[in-house]
């Protein structure tokens, strides 16, 4: 096996810390060992949220998580160095309470678009509605616009399922919801994204050759009138479809 190979490998889904199985989502006290930097005595004994874990080529497990009262915590999640830090399962403690029942399936709902060009903001709007609602353990729904590296990195943190939330031209009447789950022979060669869109095939074909992808991947489109369309109630109306 290569070092590319290696990399493919998916990383653990759990691990387990002073006996408690935790995961992405879990909450714990950082109690690094002897040996660390100034940062790590400087995080000792600071709750903080594991945002993901990775596996490196010598085949130690990493978490890399946020801490709570970070006030730019949401950059740790986005890949940030100084908001984002690695400690190994041994030097963590798991919250009491906040360990359990780790979710048995992990998806991800990706809204997808450009908010400036009319329908094609659809999915940015429904994911942002989402966002607002009480969802079920193990789902979590992100705007990722345009910004497909955003989204690269995301389908490589260990989601089972990825639903795309966009708009797409297929013929039928403006408003018009379906749901599918293509068949996508993700491209082997080099991939080049758009800055300026998000074509999900490129994505996922990107993310393939960087690691382990979702093995299931859904689309819930909306039919757009790509000549006059607007968006007026279209989150309204995916929302109510699925509910």
């Amino acid at each position: 096996m290569d070092g590319f190979e290696e990399l493919s490998t998916p990383a653990p889904r759990s691990v387990t810390a002073a006996g408690v199985e935790i995961g992405r989502g879990s909450r714990v006290v950082l109690r690094p060992g002897e040996g660390g930097d100034i940062f790590d005595r400087a995080l000792a004994g600071q709750p903080a949220l594991v945002e993901a874990i990775h596996e490196d080529t010598e085949g130690k497990v990493h978490l890399a998580v946020t801490l709570d009262d970070d006030p730019g915590r949401d950059l740790g999640a986005k890949r940030q160095p100084g908001h984002r830090f690695f400690f190994s399962p041994a030097e963590v403690e798991p919250l009491a309470g906040d360990a359990d029942g780790l979710p048995s399936v992990r998806v991800l709902v990706a809204g997808i678009g450009n908010i400036f060009l009319a329908d094609d903001g659809f999915g940015v709007e429904v994911a942002q509605r989402l966002e607002r609602r009480a969802l079920p353990p193990g789902v979590e729904v992100k705007d990722f616009g345009i910004r497909g590296m955003d989204l690269v990195y995301a389908l490589g943190e260990g989601y089972d399922v990825a639903v795309f939330i966009d708009a797409v031209p297929r013929g039928e009447a403006p408003g018009t919801l379906f749901l599918i789950e293509p068949e996508l022979e993700l491209d082997a060669g080099e991939v080049m994204l758009d800055a300026h869109g998000m074509d999900p095939v490129k994505v996922l074909s990107l993310a393939a050759q960087l690691g382990p992808v979702p093995e299931r991947v859904l689309v819930v489109g909306r039919g757009v009138d790509v000549a006059a369309g607007s968006m007026h109630v279209a989150g309204d109306v995916l929302l109510e479809e699925v509910a």
